[in-house]
């Protein structure tokens, strides 16, 4: 069964850092694409970043390039999504996603709240 279990969110300065984590099982995401999405109230959830598998590369919303990476550990089983020079506009519910065999497999969310 796959389960997707993100933490790290929390209240941040602009300006500060978080780094969020997604524990994953049933799965070893260096064989899958694994990706975060973010939700804004009021907004549809919109795509952050993708790793796909392998050794291979990374891509970024436009809105959080040169500030946000995305990586995994050689284990397999963690996502990870390092948020550096954060903005209010990046406050939302954070989503790690896969697909595997056919399905759409979501976490149940982590809050990012970036406010002075």
């Amino acid at each position: 069964q796959v389960q997707l279990v993100e933490s790290g969110g929390g209240l941040v300065q602009p300006g500060g850092s978080l780094r969020l984590s997604c524990a994953t099982t049933g799965i070893v995401t260096t064989n899958q694409h694994m990706s975060w999405f973010r939700q804004a109230p009021g907004k549809e959830r919109e795509f952050v970043a993708v790793i796909r598998p392998g050794g291979s590369g990374t891509s970024y919303a436009d809105s959080v390039k040169d500030r946000f990476t995305i990586a995994r550990n050689r284990a397999g089983n963690t996502l990870y999504l390092q948020m550096n020079s954060l903005k209010p506009e990046d406050t939302g519910i954070y989503y790690c996603k896969t697909f595997f065999r056919g399905n759409d497999y979501w976490g149940q969310g982590t809050q990012v709240t970036v406010s002075s």
